[in-house]
């Protein structure tokens, strides 16, 4: 049985994380996995490693950057749908089973293009909360959420407090209004297509009107 899940598809820094937990027996799971937002951060940390480090389960990350969230020719929806298969395909052989947690308002046409996009023939089924419903999806959601923050811990060593990437956070929208301040373009870590982005330049080259 296997489960997938992604984190990181709202924020405005950083890639998107998916992953794809395998295992022949549900009960090689921890008792106390759980949704990812549900367990502290030291304990995902504990869990994520203890899934990498045991023998009966298989793990697969797949990450999307923020050059592939850009692309004009593609869109969020396509993109989770990209990360799910591209996990999955490290860990799924054919006849296996297993559960998405739908990234699409249709949970048949999420897990039919997650299919489609999987070279092993699986039996997928996508459902909306999947990952409070499902141990084996939980584990994913818990292996994708530390792979995420172990992205945006690393943004922050390059460039110094960054938040949490998502636009919500005041901390986030500091560093892009600051860094464009500075630098008068957006940093390689945000996703231009964003409003909050767009924004952010906006404010920017409207002050800059304001010195004349």
């Amino acid at each position: 049985m296997f489960g997938v899940d992604e984190a990181g598809k709202g924020p405005v820094l950083g890639s998107m994380f998916a992953a794809a937990v395998a295992v022949g027996d549900p009960a090689a799971l921890p008792d106390d996995v759980d949704d990812s937002k549900k367990i502290a951060p030291d304990r995902r940390e504990e869990l994520a490693a203890a899934l990498r480090d045991d023998d009966r389960v298989a793990v697969g990350v797949a990450e999307i950057p923020v050059a592939r969230i850009d692309d004009p020719e593609t869109d969020m929806n396509t993109l989770t749908v990209a990360g799910h298969a591209e996990a999955l395909s490290k860990v799924a052989d054919d006849g296996a089973e297993g559960f998405a947690d739908a990234g699409d308002t249709s949970e048949s046409r999420f897990a039919r293009r997650v299919r489609e996009r999987v070279a092993a023939d699986i039996d997928l089924v996508a459902e909306h909360g999947a990952d409070e419903t499902y141990p084996v999806v939980s584990a994913a959601s818990v292996v994708a959420k530390v792979a995420r923050d172990s992205h945006v811990a690393s943004l922050a060593d390059e460039y110094g407090p960054v938040g949490s990437g998502y636009p919500s956070d005041p901390t986030t929208r500091e560093f892009l209004a600051e860094y464009v301040a500075e630098y008068g373009e957006l940093p390689d870590c945000a996703r231009r297509i964003w409003a909050t982005c767009e924004d952010v330049l906006a404010a920017h080259e409207q002050s800059g009107l304001g010195e004349f």
